[in-house]
């Protein structure tokens, strides 16, 4: 497959890459990956040429292959991933804390890129840029041919939330974070600012990643967690997370599921908070209680993507009491690159695992 060469504008550095990046392109529904082969990168002044240890299939990945969700094609899809860092712009890109980023360096990078300077970006709202680009989400071309993780490289542009990865940590803990664990982080704090966690009763409905790591996080804040699923090995997992049974009706409640929206709205307690976490969607309407929702003095936020303090401080907790769960079992299976079309399949399947993980191959 080829595709159309657009140098972007300003300043460059013409990366070679011997042998040559590849990536998986996704043409349409119904259509296979195409494999392209990449044979340099022209990387901006703020931008990081990334070697990828692992991604893994999110369920959005599969929604976009399913046509459920729409995306412009061709794109590379993918992006919950970690890597090294193997080449950068002529500046340089600094992490979250401030720190370079230097060649050898081990990172993750938040989904989003945002311009740091439109009034979105500077009222705190970093993941609704006015200009926002998305890793595994736009079309390739403009940005490169390697714009998402399912690839053996990413060109992580500037205005990407960077943040330095442990060594320590397995591969399988660090890729999802920059989805699910930094997504379920910025859910629970969203509910923390309205109500303190600690001694507080929260419900989950939704035993995905996010919701099992939504609940590990608020267990470690205090609180007392339910998880409510229909699929009995998923909530025999919950417990491993840290989940048990509320003693009374939830102070919070976080809907991680994208189908018990009603069930969320209808059980949180009189001043208690609904947080609806929008990495689950697309959802079908349903209907809403206004007056109910007036009359118990019940907030409803949403929360879609997150910042990059919520990715650093999510890196922390896996780094940190994160340790406690078991993260590192969400990956079931590992597969290579170039299956990535029966990978995206059994990822589809009832039974699948959590997450199922990319290695590029040689």
């Amino acid at each position: 497959m080829g595709t159309l060469l657009i140098r972007p504008p300003g300043h460059r550095r013409d990366v070679a890459l011997r042998p040559a990046a590849t990536a998986m392109v996704w043409i349409g529904e119904g259509h296979p990956h195409e494999t392209i082969a990449v044979p340099g990168v022209a990387l901006g002044d703020g931008d990081v040429l990334v070697a990828v240890e692992l991604s893994t299939i999110c369920g959005s990945d599969v929604h976009t292959v399913q046509g459920r969700r729409s995306a412009p094609t061709p794109l590379v899809l993918g992006h919950e991933s970690v890597g090294r860092v193997i080449a950068t712009g002529d500046v340089g890109a600094t992490t979250v804390d401030g720190t370079p980023v230097r060649i050898g360096d081990r990172i993750v990078w938040s989904v989003t890129v945002s311009c740091g300077s439109c009034d979105r970006c500077d009222g705190g709202l970093p993941q609704k840029c006015r200009t926002l680009g998305k890793y595994g989400h736009d079309r390739i071309g403009v940005h490169g041919d390697l714009a998402g993780a399912f690839a053996s490289h990413v060109q992580v542009r500037a205005g990407t939330a960077i943040v330095r990865a442990p060594e320590s940590l397995p591969a399988a803990v660090l890729a999802p974070a920059s989805c699910a664990t930094a997504t379920a982080w910025a859910a629970v704090a969203r509910a923390a600012r309205e109500h303190d966690l600690d001694g507080a009763v929260v419900r989950i409905h939704g035993a995905g990643l996010v919701g099992l790591s939504a609940a590990a996080i608020a267990v470690e804040q205090g609180a007392t967690v339910e998880v409510l699923d229909p699929n009995p090995r998923r909530r025999a997992l919950a417990t491993r997370f840290g989940a048990g049974c509320g003693h009374r009706d939830p102070d919070v409640v976080i809907e991680a599921s994208g189908h018990a929206v009603v069930e969320a709205l209808d059980g949180v307690a009189t001043g208690g908070i609904v947080v609806l976490v929008g990495s689950v969607f697309p959802a079908d309407p349903v209907p809403f209680d206004a007056e109910s929702a007036v009359r118990r003095l019940v907030t409803i936020a949403g929360v879609h993507n997150y910042t990059g303090a919520d990715l650093a401080d999510a890196v922390a907790f896996l780094a940190g009491r994160g340790r406690a769960y078991p993260f590192a079992e969400a990956v079931g299976e590992v597969r290579q690159l170039a299956a990535i079309d029966d990978a995206l399949a059994a990822a589809s399947a009832p039974d699948a695992p959590l997450r199922i993980g990319l290695i590029p191959g040689r």
